[in-house]
């Protein structure tokens, strides 16, 4: 009988090997990567390494040509898509300092009109590269200097008429003559409408637009201060005349124009403060204030009530210039309220369809 022999001890480990080798390794795998696990877990969070990835943001190009020989002026790179076109201006006056952000004009056409600077660059794009033509607007004027100087040149012209200097009426005339009481009541009334335009300006308006080109506050106040001029001539000369009805005819007037100022005011105040629900601009409807009770008529009231300023002042005065002052007054209102009327019809059609835009059922 053959006696079974013992495998030594090396041999058993080369058949532990042999046979049972990949069990003994997976477990001592499996407890290596749980020891590491435990440690990575007592470390913190491990930070994965930077993946280089490319950007999603698409970054414009703008191309600038001059809008009259097409020639290339600049091209301003790397705009990202959130910019406006105000964004653009500037950096097209880091490349070209002579020309500033308020005077220049950029078109997506040669013909085609001046791009509002509160336009998205994202809104223009076809392609990464956008072209614009530009047009130098000359210099330019914020829209708050353009009417402090038109109406403070108009309150101090009639003041200077007013006192008489000698070197406008004669003097000797000028102090034998009594003035009648219309002549110091149309002084209070020509400087409490400047007065308003003036307090208007500075705390209630606002503007949108920004500036505008220096010629068009020089066209403004040559319109302005030259009527004035010639008004404040002939109200406070020597040898005006009052009104035919006398004390009826300018109490009534002056009421009128009064009542004009007040809802001229009230008007401009709603304006400035239009109510808003939601994200939708609304309307601005009637209050308590029955100045502004003419908004269920019109959709231009403020117009309406400096037309009507103009008006009772010419009635209250009975002078020619104030009469065909106030006759362009009222066609260059009303050509302002048509065009205004036709925005809200845009905006808030449902509210103002059926109102007229300055005067009911004329204009």
């Amino acid at each position: 009988m053959h006696r079974r022999q013992k495998p030594s001890a090396p041999e058993h480990k080369r058949d532990l090997a042999a046979h049972g080798g990949d069990l003994s390794m997976s477990h001592n795998d499996s407890r290596s990567f749980f020891n590491f696990s435990q440690l990575v877990l007592s470390a913190g969070h491990l930070k994965p390494p930077p993946v280089l990835k490319h950007s999603k943001i698409t970054y414009f190009e703008v191309e600038i040509l001059d809008v009259q020989s097409k020639k290339q002026i600049c091209i301003v790179d790397k705009i990202p898509p959130a910019s406006t076109l105000l964004d653009v201006k500037h950096k097209f006056h880091k490349a070209c300092p002579q020309w500033y952000p308020s005077r220049v004009g950029l078109q997506l056409e040669r013909d085609g009109p001046y791009l509002k600077d509160s336009v998205n660059i994202q809104n223009l794009a076809v392609s990464s590269i956008i072209t614009l033509y530009f047009t130098d607007l000359g210099q330019q004027v914020g829209w708050t200097t353009f009417f402090l100087t038109e109406y403070t040149g108009s309150l101090l012209i009639y003041l200077l008429f007013y006192i008489r200097l000698s070197t406008i009426y004669d003097q000797v005339e000028s102090t034998k003559n009594f003035r009648h009481p219309v002549v110091h009541l149309a002084c209070f009334c020509h400087c409490l409408h400047y007065i308003r335009h003036l307090l208007e300006t500075l705390f209630v308006h606002k503007f949108s637009g920004g500036h505008t080109p220096l010629k068009n506050m020089i066209k403004g106040c040559a319109f302005y201060w030259g009527f004035t001029s010639w008004i404040a001539y002939y109200i406070n000369h020597p040898r005006y005349t009052p009104p035919s009805f006398g004390h009826r005819q300018v109490s009534f007037a002056a009421l009128a124009f009064l009542m004009c100022e007040a809802g001229n005011h009230f008007i401009n105040v709603a304006l400035a403060h239009q109510s808003h629900s939601g994200l939708k601009a609304c309307f601005p409807s009637p209050s308590y204030n029955p100045f502004t009770w003419l908004f269920f008529l019109v959709s231009c009231p403020n117009y309406t009530y400096e037309v009507g300023s103009w008006i009772s002042f010419t009635v209250m005065t009975q002078t020619l210039p104030a009469g065909i002052f106030a006759f362009l007054m009222v066609i260059q209102m009303s050509l302002w309220a048509q065009k205004k009327h036709k925005l809200y019809l845009k905006r808030f059609y449902p509210e103002v369809r059926r109102k007229a835009a300055m005067i009911p059922i004329i204009f």
